[in-house]
């Protein structure tokens, strides 16, 4: 079985280290529930688990060999949804998501599944710069199904969703776990995940500055 692991990961951001000694495995089919309190480091984990910072110390790997071996191999497998949404306000809700879907050679049948998974079928001619904020995060979202990777990486996906748009994240994920995909989340709103593994980055947190200096 394939695992998805980090050992001794160390975090720096500026001159502050935010945590240190972290270790996670993640299996096909699983979920990984990042907690902890505002700084304590869940955006800075899952950057590093994208590739997009890299650890001050520790290791990343994926079934055994080091992920920075192969930056462009890790980078294909992963899709990322952070804070912000990338929604480009001059393309519709289609076309923004179609853009998203060509980067993995998906098709229009794929583009028109994903928007149905986040209820923006009626939605899908209505510019970027139209749509509230909810509705941009649902577009960012869409595109989970437009071009499926085998690796999540969500940063408080929940953000500006209503109860029924939760659903469809919820499904949307149960679905991609249960086709072997794997899912590492930040929230701060509960989300349905069964057996989720739960790590909490206070417990890795560390105060102290690495040098001179308090600022991130």
């Amino acid at each position: 079985m394939s695992l998805f692991s980090g050992r001794d990961l160390v975090c720096v951001r500026g001159e502050r280290q935010v945590f240190a000694d972290l270790a996670f495995d993640l299996a096909p089919g699983g979920a990984l529930l990042l907690s902890g309190p505002n700084g304590s480091g869940k955006s800075s984990l899952l950057r590093l688990m994208a590739g997009l910072l890299r650890p001050a110390g520790g290791t990343l790997t994926w079934d055994g060999a080091p992920v920075a071996d192969d930056p462009e191999t890790h980078r294909a497998r992963l899709r990322y949804v952070g804070h912000l949404t990338a929604v480009k306000p001059v393309l519709t809700a289609a076309e923004n998501v179609a853009f998203w879907a060509r980067q993995a050679g998906a098709g229009v049948a794929d583009v028109e599944r994903a928007l149905a998974g986040f209820a923006l079928t009626p939605l899908a001619h209505v510019a970027g710069r139209l749509l509230s904020s909810g509705q941009r995060h649902r577009v960012a979202l869409a595109r989970l199904l437009a071009a499926p990777g085998d690796l999540w990486l969500l940063d408080e996906p929940s953000v500006g969703l209503d109860q029924a748009s939760l659903a469809h994240l919820s499904a949307a994920i149960a679905a991609h776990r249960a086709a072997g995909g794997r899912v590492a989340v930040a929230t701060h709103t509960p989300i349905d995940m069964p057996d989720a593994q739960t790590l909490s980055l206070a417990e890795f947190a560390r105060a102290a500055p690495v040098s001179g200096g308090s600022g991130w």
